[in-house]
Protein backbone atom coordinates (compact mmCIF):
# COMPACT_ATOMS: atom_id res chain seq x y z
CA UNK A 1 0.00 0.00 0.00
CA UNK A 2 1.37 3.42 -0.88
CA UNK A 3 2.02 5.87 1.87
CA UNK A 4 -0.77 8.15 3.16
CA UNK A 5 -1.42 10.96 5.22
CA UNK A 6 -4.33 8.78 6.73
CA UNK A 7 -4.84 4.86 7.56
CA UNK A 8 -7.17 3.56 9.08
CA UNK A 9 -7.81 -0.03 10.30
CA UNK A 10 -11.47 -0.73 11.65
CA UNK A 11 -12.20 -3.81 13.93
CA UNK A 12 -15.69 -5.35 13.51
CA UNK A 13 -17.59 -7.85 15.92
CA UNK A 14 -20.59 -8.78 14.77
CA UNK A 15 -23.38 -10.50 17.47
CA UNK A 16 -21.55 -8.70 20.08
CA UNK A 17 -24.27 -9.63 22.95
CA UNK A 18 -24.03 -13.35 22.66
CA UNK A 19 -20.28 -13.08 22.16
CA UNK A 20 -19.49 -10.85 25.08
CA UNK A 21 -21.67 -13.87 27.13
CA UNK A 22 -19.68 -16.78 25.78
CA UNK A 23 -16.76 -14.89 25.89
CA UNK A 24 -16.74 -16.67 29.51
CA UNK A 25 -19.00 -19.77 28.92
CA UNK A 26 -16.11 -21.56 26.71
CA UNK A 27 -18.32 -24.70 26.72
CA UNK A 28 -21.25 -22.98 25.30
CA UNK A 29 -19.42 -22.05 21.98
CA UNK A 30 -20.19 -24.95 20.02
CA UNK A 31 -23.44 -25.33 20.87
CA UNK A 32 -26.78 -23.15 19.09
CA UNK A 33 -26.78 -19.88 21.40
CA UNK A 34 -29.54 -17.20 21.27
CA UNK A 35 -29.55 -13.87 23.69
CA UNK A 36 -33.24 -13.00 25.37
CA UNK A 37 -33.82 -9.09 25.97
CA UNK A 38 -36.88 -8.04 27.47
CA UNK A 39 -39.37 -8.59 30.18
CA UNK A 40 -41.93 -12.15 30.34
CA UNK A 41 -43.10 -12.99 28.29
CA UNK A 42 -42.38 -10.46 26.12
CA UNK A 43 -38.93 -11.52 24.98
CA UNK A 44 -37.30 -11.24 21.99
CA UNK A 45 -34.16 -12.67 20.58
CA UNK A 46 -31.29 -9.84 20.25
CA UNK A 47 -28.39 -11.78 19.59
CA UNK A 48 -27.37 -15.33 18.64
CA UNK A 49 -24.53 -17.05 17.16
CA UNK A 50 -23.63 -18.57 13.32
CA UNK A 51 -24.97 -22.53 14.62
CA UNK A 52 -28.48 -20.90 15.94
CA UNK A 53 -28.93 -18.90 13.27
CA UNK A 54 -27.79 -22.28 10.99
CA UNK A 55 -31.04 -24.10 12.33
CA UNK A 56 -33.25 -21.48 11.00
CA UNK A 57 -33.14 -18.69 14.43
CA UNK A 58 -33.48 -15.21 14.00
CA UNK A 59 -33.62 -12.20 15.57
CA UNK A 60 -37.00 -10.73 16.79
CA UNK A 61 -38.05 -14.37 17.57
CA UNK A 62 -40.25 -14.65 20.88
CA UNK A 63 -39.39 -17.02 23.84
CA UNK A 64 -42.25 -19.64 22.48
CA UNK A 65 -40.76 -19.85 19.26
CA UNK A 66 -37.71 -20.04 20.49
CA UNK A 67 -38.75 -22.94 22.74
CA UNK A 68 -39.99 -25.19 19.28
CA UNK A 69 -36.56 -25.71 19.11
CA UNK A 70 -34.53 -28.13 20.61
CA UNK A 71 -31.07 -28.15 22.23
CA UNK A 72 -31.49 -24.26 22.01
CA UNK A 73 -29.03 -22.58 25.00
CA UNK A 74 -31.27 -19.58 25.96
CA UNK A 75 -29.11 -16.88 27.81
CA UNK A 76 -30.50 -13.61 29.19
CA UNK A 77 -28.78 -10.33 27.87
CA UNK A 78 -26.26 -9.06 30.15
CA UNK A 79 -25.21 -4.83 29.48
CA UNK A 80 -22.67 -5.64 32.50
CA UNK A 81 -20.88 -8.22 30.92
CA UNK A 82 -20.90 -6.37 27.50
CA UNK A 83 -19.11 -2.82 29.03
CA UNK A 84 -16.69 -5.02 30.44
CA UNK A 85 -15.98 -7.37 26.96
CA UNK A 86 -16.19 -3.70 25.26
CA UNK A 87 -13.49 -2.10 27.52
CA UNK A 88 -11.14 -5.26 26.98
CA UNK A 89 -11.51 -4.97 23.45
CA UNK A 90 -10.66 -0.90 23.31
CA UNK A 91 -8.06 -1.87 25.71
CA UNK A 92 -6.50 -4.11 23.07
CA UNK A 93 -6.97 -1.63 20.27
CA UNK A 94 -5.15 1.07 22.03
CA UNK A 95 -2.08 -1.61 22.36
CA UNK A 96 -1.93 -0.73 18.79
CA UNK A 97 -2.65 3.05 18.76
CA UNK A 98 -3.07 5.44 20.94
CA UNK A 99 -5.91 6.94 18.57
CA UNK A 100 -9.35 5.15 18.70
CA UNK A 101 -12.61 5.57 18.34
CA UNK A 102 -15.50 3.52 18.94
CA UNK A 103 -18.50 3.64 17.09
CA UNK A 104 -20.21 0.46 18.51
CA UNK A 105 -24.11 -0.44 17.76
CA UNK A 106 -26.45 -1.77 20.32
CA UNK A 107 -25.91 -5.30 19.22
CA UNK A 108 -22.32 -4.82 17.16
CA UNK A 109 -18.49 -3.62 18.45
CA UNK A 110 -17.01 -1.39 16.40
CA UNK A 111 -14.22 1.05 16.46
CA UNK A 112 -11.56 2.42 14.14
CA UNK A 113 -8.16 2.86 15.18
CA UNK A 114 -5.78 5.38 13.35
CA UNK A 115 -2.57 3.37 12.72
CA UNK A 116 -0.51 6.40 10.69
CA UNK A 117 3.25 6.29 11.13
CA UNK A 118 3.08 2.54 13.07
CA UNK A 119 4.86 0.58 10.36
CA UNK A 120 8.20 0.51 12.24
CA UNK A 121 6.56 -0.37 15.00
CA UNK A 122 3.89 -3.31 13.71
CA UNK A 123 4.70 -3.56 9.84
CA UNK A 124 2.65 -3.30 7.17
CA UNK A 125 -0.86 -2.52 7.66
CA UNK A 126 -2.01 -6.07 6.93
CA UNK A 127 0.31 -7.78 9.48
CA UNK A 128 -0.85 -4.94 12.20
CA UNK A 129 -4.34 -6.28 11.64
CA UNK A 130 -3.30 -10.17 11.89
CA UNK A 131 -1.36 -9.49 15.11
CA UNK A 132 -4.90 -7.62 16.25
CA UNK A 133 -6.98 -10.21 15.40
CA UNK A 134 -5.04 -12.88 16.88
CA UNK A 135 -5.11 -10.80 20.37
CA UNK A 136 -9.18 -10.27 20.24
CA UNK A 137 -8.90 -14.14 19.71
CA UNK A 138 -7.40 -14.78 22.89
CA UNK A 139 -10.25 -12.47 24.34
CA UNK A 140 -12.68 -14.59 23.47
CA UNK A 141 -14.35 -12.46 20.77
CA UNK A 142 -14.19 -13.36 16.69
CA UNK A 143 -13.83 -10.57 14.86
CA UNK A 144 -12.61 -9.04 11.11
CA UNK A 145 -10.84 -6.26 10.57
CA UNK A 146 -10.34 -3.65 7.19
CA UNK A 147 -7.76 -1.27 6.18
CA UNK A 148 -8.50 1.74 4.43
CA UNK A 149 -7.15 5.18 4.01
CA UNK A 150 -11.05 6.38 4.41
CA UNK A 151 -12.28 5.98 7.46
CA UNK A 152 -16.04 4.74 6.68
CA UNK A 153 -14.95 3.08 3.81
CA UNK A 154 -12.98 0.61 6.21
CA UNK A 155 -16.27 0.57 8.55
CA UNK A 156 -18.44 -0.35 5.42
CA UNK A 157 -15.96 -2.78 3.94
CA UNK A 158 -15.62 -4.38 7.36
CA UNK A 159 -19.52 -5.25 8.39
CA UNK A 160 -19.01 -7.33 5.61
CA UNK A 161 -15.88 -9.29 5.87
CA UNK A 162 -16.64 -13.22 6.83
CA UNK A 163 -14.34 -15.73 9.00
CA UNK A 164 -13.07 -17.15 6.29
CA UNK A 165 -11.25 -13.52 5.00
CA UNK A 166 -11.26 -11.92 8.22
CA UNK A 167 -8.73 -9.05 6.95
CA UNK A 168 -9.12 -7.24 3.69
CA UNK A 169 -6.96 -3.85 2.59
CA UNK A 170 -8.09 -1.12 0.22
CA UNK A 171 -5.22 0.24 -1.61
CA UNK A 172 -5.00 3.97 -1.23
CA UNK A 173 -7.44 5.48 -4.46
CA UNK A 174 -9.06 2.34 -4.99
CA UNK A 175 -11.78 2.93 -2.56
CA UNK A 176 -14.85 2.65 -5.06
CA UNK A 177 -13.90 -0.08 -6.50
CA UNK A 178 -13.28 -2.20 -3.19
CA UNK A 179 -16.89 -0.86 -1.95
CA UNK A 180 -19.01 -1.44 -5.10
CA UNK A 181 -20.03 -4.75 -4.55
CA UNK A 182 -21.09 -4.56 -1.19
CA UNK A 183 -24.80 -4.36 -0.24
CA UNK A 184 -26.54 -1.01 0.98
CA UNK A 185 -27.12 -2.34 4.43
CA UNK A 186 -23.90 -2.22 5.78
CA UNK A 187 -24.43 2.06 5.70
CA UNK A 188 -26.81 1.50 8.90
CA UNK A 189 -29.76 2.99 6.53
CA UNK A 190 -33.00 3.92 8.13
CA UNK A 191 -36.36 2.28 7.10
CA UNK A 192 -37.56 5.24 4.87
CA UNK A 193 -34.09 5.00 2.80
CA UNK A 194 -34.44 1.14 2.51
CA UNK A 195 -37.56 1.67 1.05
CA UNK A 196 -36.63 4.17 -1.38
CA UNK A 197 -33.64 2.97 -2.78
CA UNK A 198 -35.38 -0.51 -2.70
CA UNK A 199 -38.42 0.96 -4.95
CA UNK A 200 -35.14 2.57 -7.16
CA UNK A 201 -34.00 -0.75 -7.42
CA UNK A 202 -30.56 0.25 -5.65
CA UNK A 203 -28.98 -2.75 -3.44
CA UNK A 204 -25.28 -2.31 -3.99
CA UNK A 205 -22.40 0.49 -3.06
CA UNK A 206 -21.28 0.51 -6.63
CA UNK A 207 -25.07 1.03 -8.21
CA UNK A 208 -25.81 3.80 -5.75
CA UNK A 209 -22.25 5.35 -6.43
CA UNK A 210 -23.01 5.64 -9.66
CA UNK A 211 -26.37 8.16 -9.29
CA UNK A 212 -25.76 11.36 -10.25
CA UNK A 213 -25.03 13.76 -7.08
CA UNK A 214 -27.39 17.10 -8.09
CA UNK A 215 -30.48 14.66 -8.28
CA UNK A 216 -30.01 12.35 -5.66
CA UNK A 217 -29.37 15.49 -3.59
CA UNK A 218 -32.53 17.20 -4.81
CA UNK A 219 -34.48 14.19 -4.35
CA UNK A 220 -32.69 13.47 -0.26
CA UNK A 221 -31.06 16.09 0.24
CA UNK A 222 -27.71 16.46 1.91
CA UNK A 223 -28.62 12.70 3.54
CA UNK A 224 -28.31 11.31 -0.13
CA UNK A 225 -25.42 13.69 -0.72
CA UNK A 226 -23.22 12.12 1.95
CA UNK A 227 -24.24 8.27 1.42
CA UNK A 228 -23.13 8.88 -1.98
CA UNK A 229 -19.71 10.39 -1.02
CA UNK A 230 -19.69 6.94 1.33
CA UNK A 231 -20.61 4.38 -1.42
CA UNK A 232 -17.57 5.76 -3.43
CA UNK A 233 -14.92 6.15 -0.56
CA UNK A 234 -15.04 9.77 -0.24
CA UNK A 235 -16.57 10.62 2.58
CA UNK A 236 -14.18 12.88 4.95
CA UNK A 237 -14.34 11.62 9.21
CA UNK A 238 -12.74 13.57 11.74
CA UNK A 239 -11.71 10.84 14.08
CA UNK A 240 -12.80 11.73 17.92
CA UNK A 241 -10.30 9.13 19.88
CA UNK A 242 -10.75 8.67 22.91
CA UNK A 243 -7.91 7.36 25.09
CA UNK A 244 -9.26 3.89 26.65
CA UNK A 245 -8.42 3.21 30.52
CA UNK A 246 -6.60 0.34 31.53
CA UNK A 247 -8.66 -1.61 33.80
CA UNK A 248 -8.62 -5.38 35.14
CA UNK A 249 -11.81 -5.89 35.45
CA UNK A 250 -14.05 -8.73 34.59
CA UNK A 251 -17.97 -9.49 35.42
CA UNK A 252 -20.29 -12.51 34.85
CA UNK A 253 -23.87 -13.14 36.14
CA UNK A 254 -24.70 -16.43 36.47
CA UNK A 255 -27.66 -18.05 34.68
CA UNK A 256 -28.55 -19.95 38.50
CA UNK A 257 -27.74 -18.93 41.90
CA UNK A 258 -24.38 -21.04 43.09
CA UNK A 259 -23.72 -22.21 46.91
CA UNK A 260 -21.08 -24.64 46.13
CA UNK A 261 -17.73 -22.97 46.46
CA UNK A 262 -15.95 -25.57 43.52
CA UNK A 263 -18.08 -24.00 41.52
CA UNK A 264 -18.02 -20.85 41.67
CA UNK A 265 -14.07 -21.35 41.33
CA UNK A 266 -14.42 -22.74 38.15
CA UNK A 267 -16.21 -19.81 36.96
CA UNK A 268 -13.39 -17.29 38.87
CA UNK A 269 -10.74 -19.59 36.60
CA UNK A 270 -11.93 -18.52 33.67
CA UNK A 271 -11.79 -14.81 34.46
CA UNK A 272 -8.50 -15.17 35.96
CA UNK A 273 -7.38 -16.42 32.70
CA UNK A 274 -8.56 -13.20 31.08
CA UNK A 275 -7.52 -10.98 33.56
CA UNK A 276 -3.85 -12.58 33.13
CA UNK A 277 -3.39 -12.86 29.46
CA UNK A 278 -4.68 -8.77 29.27
CA UNK A 279 -1.78 -7.71 32.13
CA UNK A 280 0.53 -9.81 30.29
CA UNK A 281 -0.18 -7.96 26.76
CA UNK A 282 1.81 -4.91 28.90
CA UNK A 283 4.05 -6.86 30.29
CA UNK A 284 2.85 -6.43 34.16
CA UNK A 285 1.61 -8.99 36.70
CA UNK A 286 -1.20 -9.27 38.91
CA UNK A 287 -0.47 -7.36 42.31
CA UNK A 288 -3.63 -7.46 44.16
CA UNK A 289 -6.95 -9.38 42.69
CA UNK A 290 -10.48 -8.36 44.76
CA UNK A 291 -13.17 -10.24 44.27
CA UNK A 292 -16.80 -8.88 44.67
CA UNK A 293 -19.96 -11.67 44.95
CA UNK A 294 -23.14 -10.21 44.44
CA UNK A 295 -25.83 -12.68 46.75
CA UNK A 296 -29.46 -13.21 47.22
CA UNK A 297 -30.78 -9.93 48.73
CA UNK A 298 -28.86 -7.30 47.19
CA UNK A 299 -25.75 -8.21 49.55
CA UNK A 300 -22.62 -7.92 48.41
CA UNK A 301 -19.38 -9.86 50.06
CA UNK A 302 -16.25 -8.36 48.72
CA UNK A 303 -12.59 -10.16 49.76
CA UNK A 304 -9.09 -8.82 48.48
CA UNK A 305 -6.21 -10.54 48.46
CA UNK A 306 -2.37 -9.78 47.93
CA UNK A 307 0.68 -12.04 47.68
CA UNK A 308 4.10 -11.08 48.62
CA UNK A 309 5.08 -10.06 44.99
CA UNK A 310 2.91 -9.63 41.54
CA UNK A 311 2.44 -12.46 39.73
CA UNK A 312 0.79 -14.72 36.05
CA UNK A 313 0.65 -17.58 38.13
CA UNK A 314 -3.27 -18.58 37.48
CA UNK A 315 -2.77 -21.68 39.41
CA UNK A 316 -1.29 -19.64 42.49
CA UNK A 317 -4.19 -17.06 42.26
CA UNK A 318 -6.73 -20.19 42.27
CA UNK A 319 -5.40 -21.21 45.04
CA UNK A 320 -4.74 -18.33 46.96
CA UNK A 321 -8.54 -17.14 46.53
CA UNK A 322 -9.84 -20.63 47.70
CA UNK A 323 -8.13 -20.31 50.84
CA UNK A 324 -9.45 -16.74 51.89
CA UNK A 325 -13.34 -17.51 50.32
CA UNK A 326 -13.10 -20.95 52.35
CA UNK A 327 -11.85 -18.91 55.52
CA UNK A 328 -14.25 -16.04 55.07
CA UNK A 329 -17.19 -17.93 52.85
CA UNK A 330 -20.76 -16.10 51.74
CA UNK A 331 -23.69 -16.15 53.70
CA UNK A 332 -26.19 -16.35 50.90
CA UNK A 333 -26.35 -18.13 46.97
CA UNK A 334 -24.13 -16.27 44.99
CA UNK A 335 -25.90 -14.31 41.65
CA UNK A 336 -22.96 -12.59 40.00
CA UNK A 337 -19.20 -12.73 40.36
CA UNK A 338 -16.84 -9.44 39.60
CA UNK A 339 -13.55 -9.46 39.68
CA UNK A 340 -11.10 -6.15 39.46
CA UNK A 341 -7.17 -6.38 39.72
CA UNK A 342 -4.38 -4.17 40.38
CA UNK A 343 -1.62 -4.58 37.96
CA UNK A 344 2.68 -4.42 38.85
CA UNK A 345 5.94 -4.65 37.47
CA UNK A 346 6.99 -8.12 37.12
CA UNK A 347 10.28 -8.93 38.70
CA UNK A 348 13.19 -10.84 38.21
CA UNK A 349 15.76 -11.61 40.93
CA UNK A 350 19.05 -12.69 39.17
CA UNK A 351 21.23 -15.37 42.12
CA UNK A 352 24.64 -15.74 42.23
CA UNK A 353 26.68 -18.70 40.54
CA UNK A 354 27.48 -20.17 44.03
CA UNK A 355 24.95 -18.51 45.57
CA UNK A 356 22.08 -21.08 47.58
CA UNK A 357 18.32 -21.65 45.96
CA UNK A 358 15.82 -19.21 47.40
CA UNK A 359 12.28 -20.56 48.23
CA UNK A 360 9.63 -19.61 45.79
CA UNK A 361 7.40 -16.78 46.67
CA UNK A 362 4.56 -18.26 45.74
CA UNK A 363 4.92 -21.43 48.34
CA UNK A 364 5.15 -18.73 51.15
CA UNK A 365 1.84 -17.18 49.88
CA UNK A 366 0.19 -20.62 50.10
CA UNK A 367 1.78 -21.38 53.37
CA UNK A 368 0.90 -17.64 54.74
CA UNK A 369 -2.98 -18.17 53.56
CA UNK A 370 -2.98 -21.50 55.43
CA UNK A 371 -1.59 -19.91 58.15
CA UNK A 372 -4.26 -17.05 58.33
CA UNK A 373 -7.12 -19.94 57.92
CA UNK A 374 -6.12 -21.26 61.03
CA UNK A 375 -5.10 -18.49 63.79
CA UNK A 376 -7.05 -15.43 62.04
CA UNK A 377 -6.91 -12.95 60.08
CA UNK A 378 -4.91 -10.34 61.98
CA UNK A 379 -2.39 -13.00 63.76
CA UNK A 380 0.24 -13.83 60.51
CA UNK A 381 2.35 -11.13 58.63
CA UNK A 382 4.86 -8.54 59.99
CA UNK A 383 4.75 -7.30 63.42
CA UNK A 384 5.27 -3.40 63.12
CA UNK A 385 5.55 -1.36 66.23
CA UNK A 386 2.66 1.53 67.26
CA UNK A 387 3.21 4.98 68.29
CA UNK A 388 2.40 3.86 72.25
CA UNK A 389 4.65 3.28 75.69
CA UNK A 390 2.39 0.29 75.93
CA UNK A 391 4.45 -2.79 76.64
CA UNK A 392 3.20 -4.57 73.50
CA UNK A 393 2.55 -1.85 71.40
CA UNK A 394 2.66 -3.27 67.97
CA UNK A 395 0.39 -4.93 65.38
CA UNK A 396 0.46 -7.07 62.75
CA UNK A 397 0.51 -6.50 59.00
CA UNK A 398 0.78 -8.19 55.49
CA UNK A 399 3.71 -9.39 54.77
CA UNK A 400 5.28 -7.34 52.13
CA UNK A 401 8.18 -7.55 50.41
CA UNK A 402 9.93 -3.82 50.36
CA UNK A 403 11.41 -2.80 47.05
CA UNK A 404 13.71 -0.10 48.95
CA UNK A 405 17.35 -0.11 48.81
CA UNK A 406 18.36 -2.30 51.78
CA UNK A 407 20.06 -0.89 54.90
CA UNK A 408 23.75 -1.18 54.70
CA UNK A 409 24.72 0.50 57.96
CA UNK A 410 26.52 -1.60 60.44
CA UNK A 411 24.63 -4.03 62.82
CA UNK A 412 24.12 -2.90 66.21
CA UNK A 413 25.60 -4.59 69.18
CA UNK A 414 24.25 -8.04 70.29
CA UNK A 415 21.75 -7.29 73.22
CA UNK A 416 19.94 -9.94 75.36
CA UNK A 417 16.50 -11.18 73.82
CA UNK A 418 13.42 -10.88 75.60
CA UNK A 419 10.78 -13.85 74.93
CA UNK A 420 7.56 -12.43 75.85
CA UNK A 421 4.99 -14.56 77.28
CA UNK A 422 1.61 -14.32 76.03
CA UNK A 423 -0.50 -14.41 78.21
CA UNK A 424 1.62 -13.30 81.04
CA UNK A 425 1.65 -16.48 83.76
CA UNK A 426 1.07 -16.13 86.90
CA UNK A 427 3.69 -15.79 89.63
CA UNK A 428 3.78 -15.46 93.31
CA UNK A 429 6.11 -13.02 94.78
CA UNK A 430 6.98 -12.41 98.47
CA UNK A 431 8.45 -9.35 98.92
CA UNK A 432 11.47 -8.28 101.68
CA UNK A 433 11.83 -4.00 101.99
CA UNK A 434 9.56 -3.31 99.34
CA UNK A 435 11.78 -5.56 97.01
CA UNK A 436 11.43 -8.87 95.70
CA UNK A 437 12.98 -11.47 97.59
CA UNK A 438 11.53 -15.09 96.12
CA UNK A 439 8.90 -16.19 94.02
CA UNK A 440 7.30 -19.12 92.68
CA UNK A 441 6.97 -19.87 88.86
CA UNK A 442 6.02 -22.61 87.23
CA UNK A 443 6.03 -24.91 90.27
CA UNK A 444 9.59 -24.37 91.27
CA UNK A 445 10.95 -21.67 93.41
CA UNK A 446 13.51 -19.28 92.92
CA UNK A 447 15.78 -17.03 95.02
CA UNK A 448 16.23 -13.27 93.52
CA UNK A 449 19.94 -11.98 93.50
CA UNK A 450 19.73 -9.20 91.83
CA UNK A 451 16.46 -7.22 91.50
CA UNK A 452 16.14 -4.18 88.88
CA UNK A 453 13.57 -1.68 89.57
CA UNK A 454 10.87 -0.89 89.97
CA UNK A 455 10.12 1.23 86.75
CA UNK A 456 6.81 2.14 86.41
CA UNK A 457 4.71 1.83 82.93
CA UNK A 458 1.15 1.80 81.55
CA UNK A 459 -0.51 2.09 78.11
CA UNK A 460 -1.40 5.55 76.82
CA UNK A 461 -1.47 8.83 79.18
CA UNK A 462 -5.49 9.07 78.38
CA UNK A 463 -5.76 5.49 80.01
CA UNK A 464 -7.46 5.18 83.14
CA UNK A 465 -4.80 2.79 84.61
CA UNK A 466 -2.10 5.75 83.91
CA UNK A 467 1.27 4.35 85.60
CA UNK A 468 -0.63 1.40 86.72
CA UNK A 469 2.44 -1.33 86.11
CA UNK A 470 5.67 -2.07 87.92
CA UNK A 471 8.13 -3.52 86.14
CA UNK A 472 11.36 -5.48 87.97
CA UNK A 473 14.24 -7.16 86.14
CA UNK A 474 15.31 -9.82 87.99
CA UNK A 475 18.49 -12.42 88.15
CA UNK A 476 17.05 -15.40 90.28
CA UNK A 477 18.65 -18.83 91.15
CA UNK A 478 16.37 -22.20 92.21
CA UNK A 479 16.87 -24.70 94.51
CA UNK A 480 18.75 -27.05 91.86
CA UNK A 481 20.85 -23.83 91.05
CA UNK A 482 19.39 -23.28 87.90
CA UNK A 483 19.56 -19.39 86.73
CA UNK A 484 16.55 -17.58 85.61
CA UNK A 485 16.46 -14.33 84.01
CA UNK A 486 12.67 -12.79 84.13
CA UNK A 487 10.86 -9.96 84.01
CA UNK A 488 7.97 -9.82 86.38
CA UNK A 489 5.43 -7.10 86.24
CA UNK A 490 3.00 -5.75 89.08
CA UNK A 491 -0.31 -4.39 88.41
CA UNK A 492 -0.51 -2.02 91.33
CA UNK A 493 -4.53 -1.81 91.29
CA UNK A 494 -5.06 -5.10 91.53
CA UNK A 495 -1.86 -6.09 94.16
CA UNK A 496 -1.50 -8.77 91.37
CA UNK A 497 2.40 -10.66 89.57
CA UNK A 498 2.63 -11.82 86.02
CA UNK A 499 5.81 -13.19 84.76
CA UNK A 500 5.91 -11.03 81.54
CA UNK A 501 9.01 -11.95 79.39
CA UNK A 502 12.14 -14.11 80.12
CA UNK A 503 15.82 -12.83 78.96
CA UNK A 504 17.84 -15.33 77.02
Amino acid sequence: MKSTKEIYVCLYAKEFPVQALLRLRPELREHPCVVMEGEPPLEQVCSLNRKARTLGLAGGMTRVEVNTFAGIAVLARSLEEETAAKAALLECAGGFSPRVEDASTDVAFLCAIDIAGTEKLFGAPEMLARNLLTRVRALGVAACAAVSANFHAALALAKDLTPRAPVQVIPAGEEAAALAALPLPVLDLTQDQADVFSLWGIRTLGMLAALPENELTARMGQTGRVLRQTARGERPHLLQPQEPRFALAERMELESPVEALDALLFVVNRMLEQLILRASARVLALAEVSVKLTLEGGVTHSRTVRPAVPTNDRALWLKLLHLDLEAHPPQAAILAVALEAEPGSTSKVQLGLFSPQLPEPDRLDVTLARLRALVGEGNVGSAVLEDTHRSDGFRMEPFRISGAEPNLQEPAALRPAARRLRPAEAAFVTMLAKRPRTFIFRQRRYTVERAYGPWRSSGDWWNSSLWGCEQWDLIARADDRRMLNCCLMRDVLRDAWQMAALYD
